[in-house]
């Protein structure tokens, strides 16, 4: 195994992120190795979403180091992040409610100058075939458990290194929630490396090969799973 297998896809240290006076991280640090799956687990307001906004470059770090593939992120715009194959799917999904499915999904593509939009797509098709199906229908007409399924498949069409779902399972009817488990279940053993973040264990605890717990900003316990 070389070096670069062996470094972590993403390498979170001593991070530390100031929102409107307040500290949202302190000296939060994780990693997640090459094709690992890993859950971020804590309350609602712990700094889950903080956190992936932070990798993303959505809000800006006050001390700490984001690293991706070895890379220090702290000088790579938000877009260029995308564009290194970081895939992220937010909690409140962030869809373009005139556009349909498919537009919403090349979204990400489009302002790549590397990944096609057509090979992309099958990708995301392959994974997620009821989104075929509804593919020119407009994202304002579909229920929220269906717009979290065309969030993650947007987030499947750019991620082709790491991807970040943030609470996915919340807010979803069974039903779709465990379709979303058996989709995020399907990613385990390839090369895509995955950061879950959830509020409790019920859907997905089987498929981590580790779990951080963010308490008020900062590690808690952590654990490699059995």
């Amino acid at each position: 195994m070389t070096a670069a297998e062996r470094r972590p896809v993403l390498e979170v240290r001593n991070l530390h992120v100031v929102i409107q006076s307040m500290e949202a991280l302190r000296g939060l640090s994780l990693a997640v190795d090459p094709g690992a799956m890993v859950g971020l687990v804590g309350r609602n307001g712990a700094g889950k979403t903080t956190l992936m906004r932070a990798v993303m470059g959505h809000v800006p770090v006050t001390a700490g180091e984001i690293r991706f593939e070895g890379e220090d992120l702290a000088s790579v715009p938000a877009h260029g992040r995308a564009a290194r194959g970081i895939g992220y799917m937010p909690e409140d999904r962030q869809l373009v409610p005139q556009l349909t499915v498919e537009e919403n999904i090349l979204l990400p593509i489009w302002v790549s100058k590397t990944l096609k939009g057509p090979s992309r797509l099958d990708v995301v098709y392959d994974a997620l075939p009821e989104l075929l199906e509804m593919r020119h229908r407009k994202a304002l007409l579909l229920s929220g458990g269906q717009q979290k399924l065309v969030a993650l498949g947007r987030a499947l069409a750019v991620g082709t290194r790491l991807l970040l779902l943030d609470e996915p399972f919340e807010g979803v009817a069974p039903a779709l929630s465990q379709r979303l488990s058996e989709v995020i279940a399907s990613l385990k053993g390839t090369a895509l490396s995955v950061l879950i973040s959830q509020s409790d264990l019920n859907h997905s605890r089987t498929l981590f090969d580790h779990e951080y717990v963010i308490e008020r900003g900062a590690n808690g316990e952590s654990r490699r799973a059995a």
